[in-house]
């Protein structure tokens, strides 16, 4: 395709110009003035002050330089190829102006996609972002609204609270007016009482004071007849003993004369007197010796203070089987006996030792094993005899219970009293639980100064009869200062328990307990005839107000109280009940002994520790 000619014309020029353009500066630049210092100075160069872009500003020169190097080059042999170079040059313009056309086409295409694609994702975002404004707008409603519930409802709640208030304190002022309401009622009532039991005291004294007028003047009228049947009565008695009396001395005259005349008599009845004297003092005295030689063999050692087997064997047999009929006929108390420890009341790790001693003696005894030896110590009044007496009666064994301070007062016959228990201690077929309570009185340390030469041997004698584990005895010591004992005597102890002071459980047990034994059932025992004659039927306890509560405050109340100490103070109780005018126990009377009983209590303990630093 062919261009104008023009616009061929104008190339040229173009290229012809740039020609002349450039020669021109290369000769310029060859032929600078600096080189040549006398070649005239350059024609001022044309200013043109008005833009090409108007018909006034149009400059010829370029277009004439142009038509002259166009005539130069066409003059020239090589014109015509400069024109086919000037075309060549044109076409790869032109081709390369058309492949820049499509590139820039390509390129727009490119930008066009990469705007929409840029307007897809701006559109996206916004509505990614007008969602997330939605979310937020919605999250920010939503917690306005709970704000404003939360608000509601601590308002609610405020509301509530002081509506609650207000109704506590109106109950409250209710409740103070009703207590006062009653409290006055219960002052009327009470005086009302009061006036009635006064009406009624003085209508009782009134009608006895008749009733005694009505019974003097009949006993006054009464009187002088039965003076006279007492009087008739007596002379005919007295008649009758005088006649008696008269015949009997007859008698007696009559033989003693007959006695006294004949010598035959007197002497056969001065020898039957004197026969008669010497045999009932030859057969007092004769039983007197076989009955100690007796007693000596079979009967129970002196020292034994108490024994389920008896004085004799048979008394044994009989005390056992009058207690084994008791618990048939009363199986509240066989219930008792088999369940737990009866009244012993102990923490529940020592009440369960002491049932698997018990066990284990019992089958100690089954398989015909040895027995071992306990020691119980503790403070006084914890239940240590009580708890042996019981431990022997689970396992099946006899118990026989001594006391060491008894072993002194003997002397030189201890070591034999000592021999003697240990023989007789092994006569039992059950087996047999000696306890010694207070075992430390001569079974101490043998290097005391104190201890005497019988205490000595007396403990020597202990030690060689329980030298070896025994088949038929278990040897049960008791004492409040073990640490004082002999160490050959710490030596045959087997098993340890320690008897503490009862806890607050325990303590309130043992109220209950004491509570029911001494003032429930006070008086439950019907009284016999003799006794409803001469003291009439004593009163019985009635209890009142008297709750679990309060006896749990007493419970913690006695602190440091032993099982003993509690007994004596429900004992305390039971007489001050009876020492009232109604014989009731209610709060404020059972409260007052309490609290005098543990003030005693505790002065008690102060001058003990005031008694030790004076010591």
């Amino acid at each position: 395709m062919t261009k104008p000619y023009a616009a061929v014309l104008l190339s040229a020029i173009a290229a012809a110009s740039g020609l002349s353009h450039n020669h021109a500066f290369s000769d310029a630049t060859s032929s600078s003035p600096s080189d040549d210092p006398q070649s005239p100075p350059p024609p001022p160069k044309f200013r043109n002050n008005n833009p090409r872009t108007t018909s006034a500003g149009f400059d010829p020169e370029p277009l004439e330089e142009g038509a002259r190097i166009v005539t130069n080059v066409s003059t020239k042999p090589h014109g015509k190829n400069v024109f086919e170079n000037i075309k060549k040059k044109e076409d790869a313009k032109q081709a390369e102006f058309a492949a820049k056309t499509v590139e820039s086409k390509h390129i727009k295409a490119q930008h066009e996609a990469e705007r929409q694609r840029i307007t897809y994702d701006e559109k996206k975002k916004l509505a990614q972002l007008q969602d997330q404004i939605k979310s937020q707008l919605a999250k920010y409603k939503d917690e306005l609204a709970r704000k404003r519930m939360q608000a509601e409802n601590e308002q609610k709640r405020a509301r509530n609270q002081e509506l609650v208030k207000m109704q506590e304190e109106s109950s409250i002022r209710l409740e103070q007016a009703r207590r006062s309401i009653e409290e006055q009622i219960q002052a009327h009532r009470r005086q009302s009482e009061r006036e009635m039991a006064e009406i009624e005291r003085e209508t009782i004294r009134v009608r006895a004071m008749a009733e005694a007028e009505a019974r003097a003047h009949e006993s006054k009228l009464a009187e002088d007849v039965n003076r006279r049947m007492l009087i008739d009565r007596a002379n005919k008695e007295r008649e009758k003993w005088v006649a008696a009396i008269n015949a009997t001395f007859d008698h007696i005259g009559g033989g003693v004369r007959a006695i006294l005349t004949d010598q035959n008599k007197l002497v056969v009845a001065v020898g039957g007197v004197t026969a008669l004297a010497a045999g009932i003092y030859t057969t007092r005295e004769g039983a007197r010796v076989i009955w100690g030689y007796v007693d000596r063999i079979l009967g129970q050692p002196s020292l034994i203070r108490e024994s389920s087997r008896g004085k004799y064997p048979w008394s044994g047999t009989l005390s056992r089987t009058m207690s084994s009929l008791s618990r048939r006929t009363d199986p509240e108390s066989a219930s008792k006996v088999g369940n737990g420890f009866g009244d012993v009341i102990l923490h529940p790790s020592l009440n369960k030792r002491i049932e698997q001693l018990a066990s284990a003696t019992a089958h100690t005894k089954a398989h015909n094993a040895p027995f071992r030896n306990m020691l119980f110590y503790g403070p006084p009044g914890t239940g240590k005899t009580m708890a042996a007496r019981e431990l022997a009666r689970k396992s099946g064994l006899d118990y026989a219970l001594m006391t060491g301070g008894d072993v002194a007062p003997l002397g030189s016959q201890a070591v034999t009293k000592i021999h003697q228990l240990f023989d007789w201690s092994k006569k039992s077929k059950r087996g047999l639980l000696l306890f010694i309570d207070e075992a430390d009185a001569f079974l101490c340390e043998r290097n005391k100064t104190y201890m005497s030469e019988a205490q000595r041997s007396a403990l020597n004698a202990l030690l060689f009869r329980t030298g070896d584990q025994s088949k038929d005895i278990v040897l049960a010591l008791a004492t409040n200062r073990p640490g004082d004992l002999d160490s050959a005597v710490s030596d045959r102890i087997d098993e340890v328990l320690e008897f503490p002071l009862p806890g607050e459980d325990e303590r309130y047990k043992l109220l209950k307990l004491y509570l029911d034994k001494y003032i429930a059932q006070a008086g439950a025992r019907k009284p016999g005839l003799v006794q409803k004659l001469l003291k009439g039927t004593p009163p019985k306890i009635e209890i009142k107000g008297l709750t679990d509560n309060i006896i749990k405050e007493a419970a913690a109340k006695t602190v440091g109280f032993s099982g003993r100490e509690i007994a004596k103070l429900m004992a305390s109780v039971q007489a001050a009940v009876y020492g009232s005018k109604n014989c009731v126990l209610d709060e404020s009377l059972f409260r007052e002994v309490i609290d005098y009983k543990v003030r005693e209590h505790q002065q008690r303990r102060k001058l003990a520790g005031a008694d030790k630093v004076n010591a």
